[in-house]
């Protein structure tokens, strides 16, 4: 039986609630670590959009509509599955950018540092609620799993895609850098995206799943022709290349925010694109 929208709707504002409410919690706490700055907001912006994407996705996923008390259960189980898997993952990359210093960037202010961290928190938020799908304990493995192989997937291209760059990620976002921040931050994301659509669809073996999700996460590669083409060639004018030129020193030399914007924006746009029609 195909539970009424109203009753899904009330598990996903009930867990969205409670999920706000252990954020508030742990925020007043990392607050008084890192004060009340704009890099610890911008932090907070993505740990919110996160909770949104679980609440959202648990409550779609995993309520049926034939006991109360099942859904309570499953709900609650993918919840906390969910919310754990974004704040140790969050963190796990936040350490991975700058080899932990980033929660330090972001107690001093650095407004880059916070850009960064909470596109990892989206990103985070974006695989889980694709990730997190099912009502038995089955899919309770299978969910964790798989977001494992898609939390893998996502930090292998964004190595590559840093190593396609000029400048250090790091140490731009490090030197409080936000142009760099948002060229990270949009491409951090828009990966996400196209790797999150890999884990859709219902689970049909090991050997059929794991070739759909190689072949849907290819489509990651398309983003690096559109940072060269679309916006090194047809916006700037300058020739595309494999590694560097004039994207890249305007990221990095002259921290041209308006033009990062664009990049990011661009990053999305194709990813979003590519998850809708392929």
């Amino acid at each position: 039986m195909e539970p009424r929208t109203t009753y899904v709707i009330a598990f996903g504002l009930a867990t969205m609630i409670v999920g706000l409410v252990l954020l508030r919690v742990a925020s007043r706490a990392a607050s008084r670590l890192a004060g009340d700055n704009a890099a610890h907001r911008f932090s907070q912006v993505g740990e919110v959009v996160a909770v949104f994407l679980v609440a959202g996705a648990v409550a779609k996923n995993c309520v049926e509509g034939v006991s109360l008390a099942r859904d309570a259960m499953f709900v609650a189980a993918y919840a906390a599955l969910g919310f754990v898997l974004v704040i140790a993952t969050g963190w796990v990359s936040n350490r991975a950018l700058l080899g932990g210093a980033l929660g330090k960037e972001i107690e001093k202010g650095n407004t880059a540092a916070g850009v960064a961290a909470g596109a990892h928190y989206v990103a985070t938020g974006i695989l889980v609620s694709r990730a997190v799908s099912g009502s038995d304990l089955r899919g309770l493995g299978l969910s964790a799993i798989f977001f494992g192989l898609a939390l893998v997937t996502l930090q292998a291209f964004m190595a590559l895609f840093r190593a396609l760059t000029a400048y250090d990620d790091a140490e731009e976002i490090r030197g409080e850098n936000v142009a760099a921040a948002l060229s990270y931050g949009g491409l951090t994301v828009s990966v996400s995206l196209l790797v999150a659509r890999a884990l859709e669809g219902d689970f049909a073996g090991w050997s059929v799943s794991l070739k759909g999700y190689a072949a849907a996460v290819a489509w990651v590669i398309a983003l690096y022709p559109v940072r060269q083409i679309l916006v090194q060639s047809l916006i700037l004018g300058a020739a595309p290349t494999l590694r560097g030129g004039k994207l890249d020193a305007a990221i990095a030399q002259d921290r041209n925010l308006g033009l990062a914007a664009l990049e990011a924006a661009t990053y999305l746009a194709t990813a979003l694109g590519i998850a809708r029609l392929a």
